[in-house]
C-alpha cells in the first residue's frame, strides 16, 4: 500500500468521529488518530495495513501540495475563526538558500527584512521591528525556536527549508493559543519518515553565485513501529560584499518515531547547528551611491551554536479525546565581536541560553445542543538561566577583552489557556482565554561606570481574551471573523536594565493589543483559491529607549486590507470548455496577493507619524507552471512600497519603493534525479530593505544557482 492508499484508509476510517470537523479537500494532517474500525476495512480490500498514525507530516518524499487552509480542528488545536494559513513549499520549484522572498510568494502581509546574514528577519503588519522576527511567535513543530521567547525574543535559527513540510501562519490575535506576541505564530512543520520505505537517501548539491554552495542529505525510513529521519546540511558564501560578508552554517537533525500502538505515537528530535558569518557593516547613502558593495567593517563577526532536544507524545485517550505533551531543552551560544565608531577598540559580547519547556495540551470533542463542540485545553511551563558577558577589546579584531559588565538573568514563566469551538450546523463561535505569569530576575554587575551591582525583579499577571466565528458555506467558502488580546512583555535587550547608565522612567507594563479581523476565503473551484480580510491592530504601549531612558512611545492603530487569489488557468479553460488539457500540459496558476495598510503613532515624541516597516503597500504576483511534478518554472515577483526603518521618520531610515522578480525552474530527469537552476533578482534591481543604527544594509544584486538531487 503506498501512502495516499493509507491516508485514505484512515480518512474513511475516522469519517466517523471527525464529521464535525471541516473535513481536508487535499491530503493533509490528520486531526486524530484512525480508529481500531481502519483493519477491518483494509481486510475489506484483501490490503495489509500499517498501523495507523497520527499523520502531522510528509515525508521526506511525499511533495504533495496541500490545501491552503488549516482545518477548523487539527490534533489539539483549534484554528476556527482564525485566519490560519498554510504555505506549502510544494507548490514552488525548490526554493534555495532559505530564500524566503520565493518561500513567501503566495502569502501577504508577511515582510521579509532581506539583508547581507544568512539570519531570517520577518515583520507584519507594521508591527515593531521584524529583526530576527522578534514581534512573531517562531516555533517548529509547534516547540518555541526563539533564543529566549520572552525575555530575549530573537531567532537565531531556523530550520532549512529542504526538510520543512509546510509552514503554518497563524495571523495576529489568531495566535492566542500558540503565544502572545502579536504579530502572529510561524510554525515550521517538518518532514515526517518516509513509511513505505525501510531505507531511502536523497541528496541535494547547489552551486551559485559569490562561491554559494549548498548541501542537503537526508535519510529515512520505516522499520516496524519504527521511522527514523536525519539530515545534514551545510551552506557557505563569500556573499557579495568586497568584504566580510561570508557565512558559513552546518546543521544536523535526527528524528524517531516511534508508533506504539494505533492510539500512541512517540516522536524524538534531536538539533545541533552552528552558524558564523562576517558583518560588513552598514552603509550612508553617499558611500551606497558610490559603491553598494563595499564594506566599512572589516572584523566585525558573529557566532551562535544551538543545541536542542524534543519528546512529543501523542495519545488518543479514546475516540473523542486526543492528549499531546511536548518537552524541550535547548542550549543557545550567542557571540558576536563589534568594532566602536573608527577606533582601534570593539565590543564582544557573549550570551548563553540555557532552557527548559513542557507544554501538555488535550482536545475533547463533546456533543449539546444538537450538535458536536470541541474544548481544547493546555499549559506551558517554561524556564531559563541566560548569563551575559560584555567585554572592551584592545583591537578591532580582538577575540578577547576586559571585562565590563556581567549580568546573570532568569525567567520563570508559566501560562495556561482554552477555547472551545460551539459549532450550531455551518456556524461556529470559539471563545479563548489565556493566561500569562512571568517572573523575571536580574542582576548586573557593572566593572565600568556605574560601577556597582544592580538587582531588578518584573513580576506580570496577564489575562488574555479571544473571540472566533466562522460560517461555512456550501460553495467550499468561508466567512471568518476574529477579535483577540496579545501583549509583548518586557524583555532583556531593552528592559529593566536597559544598559551601563540607562534609567527606566518607571515599572514597564506589557505592551498591549488588540486585533480585530472579519475575512472571507475558500477554494469554490478546483482551480480557485482565495482569501481577503479586513484587519486593524490596535498595539498600546509600545516601549522604547529616549535619551537613554526606556519609557513609553505611544501608541499605534494599523488597519488595511489584506487579500491572495490563485486560479489555475489552464483549469479554468478545462472547465469552461469541457477540454482536458491539463492531462497534457499540467497547470499554470496565475497568483496576486496585496497588502494594503495605514499606520499611525499616536502619543509619545513621535505623535502623528508612521511605525517603522509598515508600507502602505506590498504585492506579490507571478506565474507558476506545474507539469505533474516533472517540471516546475516560477517566475515570482514582489513589489514593496518605501517606508522607514525608524518611528522617527528620519531620512537616514529611508528605505526607497523596489522591485524584484525571480525566476526559478526544476525538472525531473529520471525518477532519481532532478536539476533546478534559478536566477534571483531577474533584472538586477537595485535596492535594500533594511537599514540598521550603523546604515544601510544592501538586498543581493542579481545571481545564479545551478544544482541536482538524487535519491534512492
Amino acid at each position: 500500500m503506498n501512502y495516499r492508499q493509507l491516508v485514505a484508509t484512515l480518512a474513511a476510517a475516522f469519517a466517523s468521529t471527525a464529521a464535525a470537523q471541516s473535513p481536508p479537500a487535499a491530503p493533509a494532517p490528520a486531526p486524530a488518530p484512525a480508529p481500531a474500525a481502519a483493519p477491518a476495512a483494509a481486510a475489506a480490500t484483501g490490503e495489509t495495513l500499517l498501523d495507523p498514525v497520527v499523520v502531522y507530516g510528509e515525508s521526506e518524499e511525499e511533495g504533495t501540495v496541500q490545501k491552503p487552509f488549516l482545518s477548523a480542528v487539527e490534533g489539539t488545536r483549534i484554528f476556527a475563526g482564525k485566519r490560519a494559513t498554510v504555505i506549502d513549499l510544494d507548490v514552488l520549484p525548490k526554493v534555495q538558500a532559505n530564500n524566503y522572498r520565493q518561500g513567501l510568494a503566495l502569502t501577504p502581509g508577511l515582510l521579509y527584512s532581506e539583508e547581507t546574514t544568512p539570519l531570517v528577519s520577518l515583520g507584519y503588519r507594521g508591527i515593531g521591528d521584524p529583526h530576527r522576527s522578534q514581534f512573531m511567535q517562531v516555533l517548529k513543530d509547534g516547540i518555541p525556536i526563539h533564543a529566549d521567547p520572552f525575555g530575549y525574543p530573537e531567532a537565531y535559527y531556523t530550520p532549512p527549508l529542504d526538510v520543512v513540510d509546510r509552514i503554518e501562519f497563524i495571523r495576529g490575535g489568531g495566535a492566542l493559543m500558540y503565544g502572545t506576541q502579536p504579530a502572529g505564530a510561524l510554525n515550521y512543520v517538518t518532514n515526517m519518515p518516509n513509511r513505505d520505505k525501510a531505507f531511502a537517501i536523497r541528496s541535494q548539491n547547489v552551486f551559485g553565485s559569490d562561491d554559494f554552495f549548498s548541501s542537503y542529505t537526508a535519510a529515512d525510513g520505516t522499520v516496524g513501529k519504527l521511522g527514523y529521519l536525519g539530515y545534514y546540511n551545510h551552506r557557505e558564501s563569500e556573499g557579495f560584499r568586497s568584504a566580510n560578508s561570508d557565512y558559513e552554517l552546518d546543521g544536523g537533525h535526527a528524528k524517531l518515531v516511534y508508533n506504539v500502538d494505533e492510539d500512541t505515537r512517540w516522536i524524538l528530535g534531536v538539533d545541533l547547528y552552528t552558524e558564523e558569518h562576517g558583518e560588513p557593516g552598514g552603509l550612508t547613502a553617499a558611500q551606497y551611491a558610490a559603491d553598494r558593495n563595499q564594506a566599512t567593517r572589516l572584523y566585525d563577526r558573529f557566532r551562535m551554536r544551538r543545541d536542542a532536544v524534543s519528546l512529543d507524545l501523542q495519545h488518543a485517550l479514546s475516540d473523542t479525546t486526543e492528549l499531546s505533551v511536548k518537552t524541550w531543552t535547548g542550549y543557545y551560544d550567542r557571540w558576536s565581536r563589534r568594532q566602536i565608531g573608527n577606533t582601534a577598540t570593539n565590543n564582544i559580547e557573549r550570551q548563553e541560553f540555557e532552557t527548559f519547556g513542557f507544554e501538555p495540551r488535550i482536545r475533547h470533542d463533546w456533543q449539546a445542543w444538537g450538535g458536536e463542540h470541541t474544548l481544547t485545553a493546555g499549559a506551558q511551563f517554561y524556564t531559563l538561566e541566560s548569563p551575559r558577558v560584555d567585554k572592551r577589546g584592545a583591537a578591532a579584531d580582538a577575540n578577547d577583552g576586559d571585562i565590563r559588565r556581567i549580568a546573570d538573568r532568569e525567567l520563570t514563566y508559566g501560562s495556561f489557556f482554552a477555547e472551545n469551538k460551539f459549532t450550531f450546523g455551518k456556524f461556529s463561535v470559539t471563545p479563548g482565554v489565556r493566561v500569562e505569569i512571568v517572573q523575571q530576575d536580574l542582576t548586573t554587575t557593572n566593572l565600568a561606570a556605574p560601577l556597582g551591582t544592580f538587582d531588578k525583579e518584573n513580576d506580570v499577571v496577564q489575562p488574555l481574551f479571544g473571540l472566533g466565528l466562522n460560517y461555512e458555506f456550501d460553495n467550499a467558502t468561508s466567512l471568518y471573523a476574529n477579535v483577540s488580546q496579545s501583549y509583548r512583555g518586557t524583555i532583556f535587550s531593552e528592559s529593566i536594565i536597559p544598559a551601563p547608565g540607562a534609567t527606566v522612567e518607571d515599572d514597564i507594563d506589557p505592551a498591549l493589543s488588540w486585533s480585530y479581523e472579519i475575512g472571507y476565503r475558500g477554494t469554490p473551484k478546483t482551480w480557485l483559491t482565495f482569501d481577503t480580510s479586513l484587519f486593524c491592530i490596535d498595539l498600546d504601549n509600545r516601549f522604547g529607549v529616549i535619551s537613554n531612558v526606556l519609557t513609553s512611545v505611544g501608541r499605534s492603530i494599523n488597519y488595511g486590507w489584506d487579500a491572495a487569489v490563485q486560479a489555475d488557468l489552464i483549469g479554468a479553460w478545462d472547465e469552461a470548455h469541457g477540454t482536458s488539457l491539463g492531462n497534457t500540459f499540467g497547470s499554470l496558476s496565475l497568483y496576486a496577493n496585496v497588502s494594503l495598510l495605514e499606520a499611525e503613532l499616536h502619543g509619545g515624541p513621535n505623535d502623528g507619524g508612521t511605525p517603522q516597516y509598515s508600507p502602505d503597500y506590498m504585492i506579490r504576483t507571478g506565474l507558476i507552471w506545474n507539469l505533474k511534478d516533472k517540471a516546475k518554472v516560477s517566475l515570482l515577483g514582489t513589489f514593496l512600497d518605501d517606508h522607514n526603518a525608524q518611528d522617527s521618520g528620519a531620512d537616514a531610515f529611508a528605505i526607497p519603493a523596489c522591485m524584484t522578480w525571480d525566476l526559478t525552474a526544476e525538472y525531473k530527469v529520471t525518477d532519481n534525479f532532478t536539476v533546478m537552476a534559478g536566477i534571483n533578482n531577474l533584472f538586477d534591481e537595485d535596492y535594500y530593505a533594511r537599514v540598521r543604527n550603523d546604515g544601510i544594509d544592501p538586498a543581493p544584486g542579481r545571481n545564479f544557482y545551478l544544482g541536482g538531487s538524487l535519491s534512492f
